[in-house]
């Protein structure tokens, strides 16, 4: 009589979940991949379909087209509400049916939730600064973004012009650079050619960090150059500098002096801080587990669930014990979530299980049309070479021939005509 096969749900279809369903196509099991969406987002170039140089379906991909040809695999879209470790049991609702309370049985369970941008407590701010890690809020921001130029022409008041000129970007990482290149090229480069009443290149885009450096992941020289890029671009970067409120109107900002500021602005970014996917806090309750302060489960070093072997979790929403009693510093980057979607598979299909080690590749953040910076194992670069390698490394990792000539194509139209064509505004978004 043959062995039943092994059941293995995987949780979450980002990178690390995806990866982990796609490393199990040769293996003997079958493998459901839940979701709350039916695609996958390419997260790092969100920001790109925020200000119109991409479109949405160029950079998320359906997941039962990237899984098609794979017999052992199939896709639920649900949301995973409940884990029942002793049954080996998830609870799924939301299905497309209306279904809600669906139990899903498990030998091997993977939960890969990711992460999301905190508000550190002031979730109310969230309407009027949406984030940028999921595929809605990349639009919603799209909408809000073109629309404030397009009230920027037809306002006779200066002051009311000036507030819907003025862009606030919060948080210094990679996203937050990106985010105010993107916006202010848009507006130096792009709609100063089409409107007629206003001239946008007198947009002004604050990129408000709490700490006193730009890209604080990256060597201190790397922000210097990257302070300078956007400098040129016309960002101006406000260091050292809190957000103590944020309504519909603008911001509030405090400096490290006490000194409080009110910047009047219609439109604000959020690309500060991180916290867990609640399937955390989730998988820790039922494992009689604590999270830490940002909300992520502490997991062992190979990535299991300590006391259940049969559970992995992986991606920003784990910290990885080292072995010592301290967690291993890993940064919240796709790669990341890649390297342990591999060797979850591996472990899975009754590999190695030694500890998780991370081969980090490098930081790239880009700043604008060629502007990036660069630090790949000690190579510290900056300007076009950096900003060429960013667009390699991007294109590799897109998912799918297709949307890899899609974007290459598209990066390539907008450097020669230095003109953006996904500039659509829907307004349901707003």
């Amino acid at each position: 009589m043959a062995a039943e096969r092994r059941r293995v749900v995987v949780v979450g279809g980002g990178f690390g979940g995806l990866t982990v369903a796609k490393g199990l196509r040769r293996a003997e099991c079958d493998v459901t991949l839940v979701d709350r969406q039916n695609y996958h987002l390419f997260q790092p170039l969100a920001y790109q379909v925020a200000t119109g140089a991409l479109s949405a379906p160029e950079i998320a991909t359906p997941l039962r087209r990237i899984l098609r040809r794979q017999r052992n695999a199939r896709v639920l879209m649900a949301s995973v509400t409940a884990i029942d470790l002793e049954r080996r049991q998830v609870r799924l609702d939301g299905l497309a049916n209306g279904a809600n309370g669906v139990l899903l049985d498990y030998d091997e369970l993977v939960v890969a939730g990711g992460s999301a941008y905190s508000y550190f407590g002031h979730d109310s701010w969230a309407p009027y600064a949406p984030e940028l890690k999921s595929l809605s809020g990349a639009l919603e921001l799209r909408s809000r973004i073109l629309s404030a130029f397009e009230a920027a022409e037809v306002e006779r008041d200066e002051a009311a012009r000036r507030a819907w000129l003025t862009f606030v970007v919060v948080g210094a990482g990679p996203t937050g650079v990106e985010m105010a290149g993107q916006i202010a090229e848009l507006a130096r480069d792009v709609l100063h050619r089409e409107l007629r009443e206003v001239d946008t290149r007198g947009a002004e885009v604050l990129l408000v960090e709490a700490g006193p450096r730009v890209l604080s992941s990256f060597p201190e020289s790397l922000s210097r150059r990257a302070e300078r890029a956007l400098a040129k671009l016309g960002v101006t970067v406000r260091l050292d500098t809190m957000v103590v409120g944020v309504q519909p109107g603008g911001v509030s900002l405090r400096g490290t002096d006490g000194a409080g500021e009110e910047v009047p602005a219609r439109t604000s970014v959020w690309a500060a801080g991180v916290t867990a996917s609640p399937l955390a806090a989730t998988l820790a309750a039922a494992a009689g587990l604590e999270v830490d302060r940002v909300g992520r489960l502490t997991v062992d070093p190979d990535l299991t669930l300590p006391g259940h072997p049969e559970v992995h979790a992986l991606g920003d929403m784990v910290a990885v014990r080292d072995g010592s009693g301290g967690t291993l510093a890993l940064p919240g980057v796709a790669p990341v979530a890649i390297q342990q979607g591999r060797y979850t598979a591996r472990v899975i299909r009754g590999g190695s299980s030694g500890p998780f080690r991370y081969r980090d590749k490098g930081n790239l953040a880009t700043i604008g049309r060629s502007r990036a910076v660069a630090d790949i194992k000690g190579v510290r670069l900056s300007g076009f070479p950096a900003w060429a390698i960013w667009l390699a490394v991007h294109i590799t990792y897109l998912i799918g021939f297709e949307n890899r000539l899609l974007v290459l194509t598209r990066w390539a139209f907008s450097y020669v005509t230095r003109n953006r064509g996904a500039r659509l505004i829907d307004r349901t978004e707003l």
